[in-house]
């Protein structure tokens, strides 16, 4: 069997999805591109979507909920300077296509551009980071149900205190497709899938919740029996752990972050601050700071969109650009930010990337993908074994950061008090409160066990969310303050 490559694959798929089935071709494309260049704009773009996405979920031992939807449309954006013009439908149809075209150029100067110079389409580089397939389609109905009750059996069996439990099952199929003003045409082919475990252990009254999961761009089989082993037990650990949790101190102290998910706290304490819009209009703490020091010696962070399989990645972004490894800061020193085209363009860099948006009905903007810090030389065990008295935040929860400012406030789902370099007990209430960048300056001693999260993350930004992962080694920072309950 022949097999074409997989970017000429990816269109084939996103043609037959999103253009032959409403009778449009690349020629509709470019006359609707050709109709908004007719007036002076610096950029346009089309983004036609197709998502099909599935979830399941089990709670008190029964599958309540199914849910499946399928939903396609297309976005049409022109820009001129900073200003954005932007409509979308449902409706795939030439005249659909031609009356946003006409509406979103607008925006620009009309009579310059009466004869417009319609240009050769080129196939975007990209790259074939996961498998082009629908993960829907790689289970059926009957094995998804028995999986989650797997997961409910095994949860219950570990401990009779475990009182409660709750799974779910989610998939998602997105194709999508790109057409620039200058020609550029990309798609990719997007698969989506994730399992979540929550559990509540009870004991004396008291009641705590436990959980995890995991998932990634790839096929539901990705799931085994020894993974939901893993996640089963994860979860059932955190509660049981939580309910000899005493009140988390307050201060300033020495803290300790575990490796994987406390990489949260890097993705929104510094994060978004990095993102390019936030720079361009001066309001981040990190606006004009390129080349300066931001972070201790020895911290360095990247967002990489280009992990194979990762919650985060893409082959192409929402712009039709490839995504890329790009360094936010070495070894302390800020050295770039994360950037959309309309912010590279003005302030006069390179797209990075970055552009995403949360549906054909959304506008692009620079966005987090896969943001993670690299690992340093120390044995975990060293780092926890030099705390003479502090705190080891292993999980978070919730949390939230003033750009502007680079303030922070995180809540830590899972800590514990540690004296003389040994662990004590578990502490409940621990909050973490900061500011992005004198917080990295504190960071002190980083492990060598870098770890990326299971797959779990989801982005906010201006009602916009997106697939993300975080990640991070080990890492001491000094005199970090705490807001506890004790």
């Amino acid at each position: 069997m022949i097999s074409r490559e997989p970017t000429i694959e990816r269109l084939a798929t996103a043609r037959q999805l999103l253009l032959e089935p409403f009778g449009l071709d690349e020629s509709h494309l470019a006359r609707a591109l050709a109709a908004i260049r007719a007036h002076q704009v610096d950029d346009a773009d089309l983004y036609f979507q197709y998502t099909r996405t599935e979830g399941w979920s089990l709670e008190e031992g029964i599958v309540k909920t199914g849910s499946f939807s399928i939903d396609q449309g297309v976005g049409v954006r022109a820009v001129s300077g900073e200003k954005t013009a932007f409509a979308y439908s449902d409706d795939l149809s030439v005249a659909s296509l031609m009356d946003a075209a006409h509406t979103v150029r607008a925006i620009g100067s009309a009579g310059k551009s009466a004869r417009v110079r319609i240009p050769k389409t080129r196939v975007a580089p990209s790259r074939s980071l996961y498998p082009a397939l629908d993960p829907i389609a790689t289970m059926d109905s009957t094995d998804k149900v028995q999986l989650l009750g797997r997961v409910e059996a095994l949860a219950r069996a570990q401990d009779p205190r475990i009182v409660q439990v709750m799974a779910g099952l989610a998939s998602e199929y997105d194709v999508v497709l790109v057409a620039r003003a200058d020609g550029t045409l990309a798609a990719d082919v997007r698969p989506l899938v994730r399992l979540s475990v929550t559990v509540i252990a009870e004991q004396g009254g008291r009641r705590e919740v436990g959980s995890s999961g995991g998932g990634g761009r790839f096929g539901l089989a990705y799931f085994d029996d020894a993974l939901i082993a893993e996640y089963v037990g994860e979860a059932v650990r955190q509660a049981l752990t939580n309910l000899d949790a005493r009140p988390a101190p307050a201060g300033e102290m020495t803290v300790v972050l575990g490796p994987g998910w406390p990489g949260v706290l890097l993705h929104e304490a510094v994060g978004h601050g990095l993102e390019g819009d936030f720079n361009r209009k001066g309001s981040s703490a990190f606006s004009g700071r390129i080349g300066q020091r931001v972070a201790a010696r020895g911290v360095t962070i990247v967002d990489d969109g280009t992990l194979p399989d990762r919650r985060g990645s893409l082959n192409i972004d929402d712009e039709g650009h490839a995504t890329q490894a790009n360094v936010l800061i070495e070894d302390g020193i800020l050295v770039g930010y994360m950037q959309d085209a309309l912010n590279a363009r003005l302030m006069g860099v390179a797209p990075t990337g970055n552009g995403r948006r949360e549906s054909y009905a959304s506008l692009p903007l620079p966005r987090m993908t896969n943001t993670y810090m690299l690992g340093g030389d120390k044995d975990p065990r060293e780092i926890i074994a030099s705390i003479k008295k502090g705190l080891y935040a292993t999980n978070f929860g919730g949390g939230q950061v003033d750009i502007t400012s680079g303030k922070f406030v995180f809540s830590a789902s899972q800590a514990f008090w540690v004296e003389n370099g040994r662990i004590q007990y578990p502490v409940k209430g621990a909050t973490l409160v900061g500011h992005g960048p004198e917080c990295m300056k504190k960071v002190s001693l980083i492990g060598n066990d870098m770890r990326l999260d299971s797959g779990v993350g989801t982005c906010g930004k201006e009602g916009q969310s997106v697939p993300v992962g975080v990640g991070q080694p080990t890492m001491r920072l000094d005199g970090l303050t705490v807001g506890g309950t004790a």
